[in-house]
C-alpha cells in the first residue's frame, strides 16, 4: 500500500503548531508497520541549511497555474525511512514563516495542483493522498475536476483530516475561479462557497473519499453548531464517512528515560522526577521546595487555551499552596497577565514569555500538574506528553482531552489526572484545589494516580493500526 501525506508543516523541518508533530511522526510509524509512506511539503526559506543541504533535487517542470506559467522543483529527503519531497519555488515559500501572506491562496493553490502534478514526473502512484488541513484542501477537488479521467489518476483516493476545523483557508472565489479553472457548479449551492467566498478546507471536506480528525469526541463535537465553524451541517450529512483518530505522540521524542533535555533521567520514579522539579525551581528563581506542588501551563497563550478561565481566578489560584510555571506566546494581554502575577508574587509564578523546546521539556518533567483548560481541543498534545512524564493533567472535557485523560475517582482508585465539564472559571479552580488536595493530602491517591498514568500508551501504534484499517477501506 502506497500513501502520500501533503501537509503544510512537519518537524523537524518546520513547525508552527501540533500539526507539524502528526506529520513528522505519523508517517515514521506507519513506516514501521510496513506502509509505505512518503510525504510532501512546501521547500520554506526557514527549513534549517542542515537539512536542506542534505536535499537531492529529483525533478522539475512547468506548472499552470490559471494564466501563470511557473517553475516547480521537487527536492527529496529520506529521514527515519520516510521519503520527505519538498515543494520548490523561492517565489512563494522562500519567505520569513510560512503563513499569513495576502497571497496565501496563491501559493497553497500551487502547492495542491504541484502534489498532483508532480505525481506522474516521480513515478509515484499513491493508493491514498492524505491531505492535513485546510492548506491541501483543494487536492481533492482538482484530483476529480481535472485528473481523474486521466488512467495515471484514475485508482488513487484522497482522505482529508481535520486538525483545526477553525482555520478553513476561505478567498474570494475569484481567486479560485482564477487559479484552478473550475466550472461554476463548484460554487453554487453546497459546493466552495463559505462567508461569502469559497474555502479551501470545505473543498476538502466535500470532495474527499474520507475524512478523520483528531480525536473521537472531536469528531462529534464538529456536528453540532457551537463547534462546528458553520461547517456542522456539511459535517453531519458526511457523517458515515468521518472518523475520530487520536492522535499519539513520539514515545522516541518524548521519553523521559533517555530525555538528554532532563537534569535527572526516569520513567516511574517520583524520586527522580522531584531533582528535576528542584533544579528547574532553582533555575527559575522559584523557592526550592519540593512540598509544594507545581503546575505547569506550556502553551499558546490564546483564549481558545482556556486563558479567560485563568484570567478570572488567577488570584485565588494563587491564595493556594502553588508554584504556577508558564511557557509560551500569544496575545498581549495574557503575556502580560502572567508577567504582573510573576511581579507581583514571584515565589509562586514564573513567567517565561517565549518558547523553548529544551525548557518545555523541563516543564514536563519537573510539574506535578498540568494545566489544559482548553474551550476546544480537537486532540491535544500536551496532555498527552505530560501522561508520559508523569505530570497529572488539569483538563476541560473536551475533545482530545475528554478521550485521552480520565478524571480520577477517589472511591474506584480509576483515573489519570482531574477534569472539568463547562466552560466555567470556578468549575476549573475547584479541579485545580482538588488536585492540589490529593497532593498535598493524600499521598495513596497521588500514588494511585501515578501508577495509573504508567499503563497509558498514547504512542502511534493503535492509532497507525486504524489509519491503515481505513486506508485499505477506501482504496479497495
Amino acid at each position: 500500500m502506497n500513501i502520500l501525506f501533503a501537509a503544510s508543516e512537519a518537524v523537524p523541518f518546520i513547525k508552527t503548531g501540533g500539526l507539524a508533530d502528526v506529520i513528522g511522526s505519523l508517517p515514521k510509524e506507519l513506516t514501521r508497520q510496513e506502509v509505505n509512506v512518503s510525504v510532501i511539503l512546501p521547500k520554506y526559506g526557514d527549513i534549517p541549511a542542515k537539512f536542506r543541504d542534505e536535499m537531492t533535487h529529483v525533478t522539475h517542470f512547468d506548472l499552470y497555474l490559471g494564466w501563470r506559467k511557473l517553475y516547480i522543483g521537487i527536492d527529496q529527503l529520506v529521514l527515519d525511512g520516510v521519503t520527505f519531497y519538498f515543494v520548490d519555488n523561492e517565489s512563494y515559500f522562500k519567505r520569513p514563516g510560512l503563513y499569513g501572506y495576502d497571497d496565501d491562496a496563491e501559493r497553497f493553490g500551487f502547492f495542491c495542483k504541484g502534489v498532483i502534478e508532480a505525481l506522474p514526473h516521480l513515478n509515484l502512484q499513491p493508493d491514498v493522498i492524505h491531505c492535513h488541513d485546510w492548506q491541501a484542501g483543494m487536492i481533492p477537488v482538482l484530483l476529480k475536476a481535472h485528473y481523474q479521467h486521466l488512467p495515471f489518476f484514475s485508482g488513487i483516493k484522497t482522505m482529508m483530516t481535520i486538525h483545526n476545523l477553525r482555520y478553513q483557508g476561505v478567498f474570494s472565489q475569484d481567486l479560485f475561479r482564477d487559479y484552478f479553472g473550475l466550472s461554476d457548479d463548484h460554487f453554487y449551492g453546497t459546493a466552495l462557497e463559505l462567508h461569502g467566498g469559497a474555502s479551501f478546507l470545505k473543498g476538502g471536506l466535500l470532495y474527499s473519499d474520507w475524512i478523520t480528525t483528531v480525536s473521537q469526541s472531536y469528531a462529534e463535537e464538529i456536528q453540532m453548531p457551537y463547534y462546528g465553524e458553520h461547517l456542522d451541517s456539511l459535517l453531519r450529512h458526511r457523517q458515515h464517512q468521518l472518523t475520530g483518530i487520536v492522535n499519539g505522540i513520539d514515545y522516541d521524542v518524548f521519553d523521559p528515560k533517555t530525555d538528554p533535555h532532563l537534569t535527572v533521567n526516569y520513567r516511574d520514579s517520583l524520586a527522580k522526577k522531584q531533582q528535576n522539579k528542584l533544579a528547574l525551581q532553582e533555575r527559575l528563581g522559584l523557592p526550592v521546595n519540593g512540598d509544594v506542588p507545581m503546575i505547569a501551563l506550556v502553551t499558546r497563550l490564546v483564549q481558545q487555551k482556556g486563558l479567560d478561565l485563568i484570567q478570572h481566578v488567577l488570584r485565588e489560584m494563587l491564595l493556594l499552596d502553588i508554584q504556577l510555571v508558564v511557557l509560551g506566546t500569544g496575545d498581549h494581554v495574557y503575556e502580560q497577565m502572567f508577567r504582573d502575577a510573576a511581579e507581583q508574587y514571584p515565589a509562586k509564578v514564573s513567567a517565561q514569555i517565549y518558547f523553548n523546546e529544551a525548557l518545555a521539556h523541563q516543564f514536563y518533567a519537573a510539574s506535578d500538574l498540568f494545566l489544559m483548560p482548553s474551550q476546544f481541543e480537537p486532540c491535544g498534545i500536551g496532555q498527552l506528553i505530560a501522561l508520559r512524564y508523569r505530570s497529572a493533567p488539569i483538563v476541560r472535557e473536551t475533545g482530545g482531552l475528554r478521550d485521552t485523560v480520565q478524571p480520577y475517582n477517589e472511591f474506584t482508585g480509576e483515573g489519570t489526572g482531574f477534569s472539568f465539564t463547562n466552560y466555567n472559571a470556578h468549575d476549573m479552580l475547584h479541579s485545580i484545589r482538588r488536585a492540589v488536595f490529593f497532593y498535598k493530602n493524600d499521598r495513596d491517591s497521588w500514588q494511585q494516580i501515578q501508577s495509573n498514568m504508567t499503563k497509558c500508551d498514547f504512542s502511534w501504534r493503535k492509532s497507525a493500526q486504524q489509519y491503515i484499517g481505513l486506508y485499505k477501506e477506501i482504496s479497495s
